[in-house]
This record gives structure tokens, C-alpha cells and sequence, in this order.
């Protein structure tokens, strides 16, 4: 975890993510860098709007009520909502896909 913290440090800071810079806070906080989780690490969040991200994460879908339908349009309504669910939870997935090594 403290590979993901440096990095939010570094960018909440308006700092670069680079290899040097979270070994950098790794070092300053007492800690020994692994340059294979910092590699994969920086890797990962690249192409990354971690804003977004954050986003995303903080804050789970709210469940509304649904409006008053016929029975076989609710089931029509509920496979929809699943579809997008799950396309959600997909791109989600995608996007966190190389932190999985960071925990290994």
C-alpha cells in the first residue's frame, strides 16, 4: 500500500509519478523500494485520470426505486440495469488490471 500512497501523495503534491520520485517517498518515510512494484506501479497508472478514478471509488452507485411498471417490463428494465453494471464494474477492472501485481 505504501506504493499507492506515495503516488497519491505525488499527485495531490502536482508532482510527476516517476520510479525516482516514489522511491524517493519510500526512502524519506524509512521504507526499502521494491523497483519492481514502483516499475509496475507507474506503469499501471499510466493513461490513468486518477481523479476520476477517486472518484469512482469513493463513492458507490446509489439503488433508486424503480417507477411503477407492468411485471415483464420490470424484468426488461432489470436486465438493462445488470448490463450496465456490469459493463461498469468491466471498465473498472481494466483500469485497475496492473495494480494486482502490487499486492502479490
Amino acid at each position: 500500500m505504501e506504493y499507492v500512497y506515495s503516488a497519491l501523495i505525488l499527485h495531490t503534491m502536482g508532482q510527476k509519478i516517476s520510479e525516482e520520485n516514489v522511491a524517493s517517498i519510500i526512502k524519506a518515510a524509512g521504507g526499502n523500494p521494491d523497483n519492481a512494484k514502483i516499475k509496475a506501479l507507474v506503469s499501471s497508472l499510466e493513461g490513468i485520470n486518477i481523479d476520476e478514478a477517486i472518484k469512482s471509488a469513493a463513492f458507490a452507485p446509489v439503488a433508486t426505486a424503480p417507477a411503477q411498471t407492468a411485471p415483464g417490463e420490470q424484468k426488461k428494465e432489470e436486465k438493462k440495469e445488470e448490463k450496465k453494471e456490469e459493463k461498469k464494474e468491466k471498465e473498472e477492472e481494466e483500469a485497475l488490471e496492473g495494480l494486482g501485481a502490487l499486492f502479490g
